[in-house]
């Protein structure tokens, strides 16, 4: 008879599932391929010290990443995706859209948090880097995740009752933020990282922790990257993920309008009177031309 469980952390073609009791053990798949990702519900059996998963069940939704070489899952049935950055070093706008876009494909609510809010002269100079963000709703938190309590209580309360993903490039803090909320943070890495048997390679995809006794908020931490490829996304629905561009997309003249050249395109005439941020429009335009070339796969 199977059981039911969660993925918490995988590490190759193994992964770690937490029964109902919130033991944690490894799995192994039924096939050659693993295809559980981080936030999967599945069945599987118990043999021995170890398991073998037998079925996933259906997901919510699924964050990924796709470029010419392969695909890259996240995790799976998401309430919200956090991007982390911070005043230094200088995030990438092109890199929070990509995320961002990924998110809004996916059905995924997304907010920016963006932390070292002591570093007062490059803090306002990011602060203002995302006020388009701001402008079409997005949510975006301050934080001095070192030394601002009521900071990490404003967070808190955006990530309480919810399984919420975190991305961040290197530097902006991600570790500390996971410890700062998640105290048992480091023994729940060591359990994972004994459970895959890995020694000294313990990073894994994605790491499942709790921020609550209750279990009901959820905090991943997902590993860092350099690129995020958005191939799986087509050109004529990158407009649809942008909300500031999808505003104005109703008002174009020609029903395929891509909004890089055509004439009486709703988003350009929005873009020309200051109702688009130019550097959002640029990110939409570098994309489109991306998604549009001639892949190699």
């Amino acid at each position: 008879m199977t059981l039911s469980g969660r993925v918490v952390a995988s590490h190759g073609r193994h992964v770690v599932v937490e029964d109902n009791e919130g033991k944690r053990r490894i799995c192994h798949p039924r096939g050659k391929k693993n295809q559980a990702v981080v936030g999967d519900l599945v069945q599987w059996l118990a043999s021995e010290d170890e398991g073998s998963i037998e079925s996933i069940d259906p997901r919510r939704n699924l964050f990924y990443r796709q470029d010419d070489i392969r695909t890259k899952s996240f995790a799976a049935n998401l309430d919200q995706v956090l991007v982390l950055v911070a005043a230094e070093p200088e995030f990438s706008q092109s890199q929070v859209a990509r995320a961002l876009i990924a998110a809004e494909q996916a059905g995924i609510r997304s907010l920016i948090a963006l932390n070292k809010q002591d570093l007062t002269q490059a803090f306002d100079k990011a602060w203002i880097r995302l006020e388009p963000y701001r402008a079409f709703g997005t949510q975006v938190l301050a934080l001095g995740l070192r030394n601002h309590e009521d900071d990490l209580a404003q967070l808190r309360q955006a990530l309480h009752h919810k399984t919420t993903l975190v991305l961040g490039p290197s530097g902006a803090g991600k570790s500390t933020l996971i410890n700062r909320l998640v105290p048992q943070a480091n023994a729940s890495t060591n359990i994972i990282s004994k459970a895959l048997h890995s020694g000294k390679h313990t990073t894994t995809s994605t790491t499942w922790y709790w921020v609550d006794e209750e279990k009901t908020t959820a905090l991943l931490d997902s590993p860092g990257f350099q690129e995020f490829g958005l191939n799986h996304i087509a050109p004529s629905d990158l407009a649809s993920c942008m909300p500031d561009i999808k505003t104005h997309s109703d008002h174009c003249k020609f029903y395929n309008c891509t909004h890089v050249h055509e004439p009486d395109c709703g988003v350009r005439q929005a873009l020309s009177e200051g109702l688009i941020d130019a550097g959002r429009h640029k990110i939409y335009v570098d994309l489109f031309a991306e998604m549009s070339a001639p892949k190699n796969y």
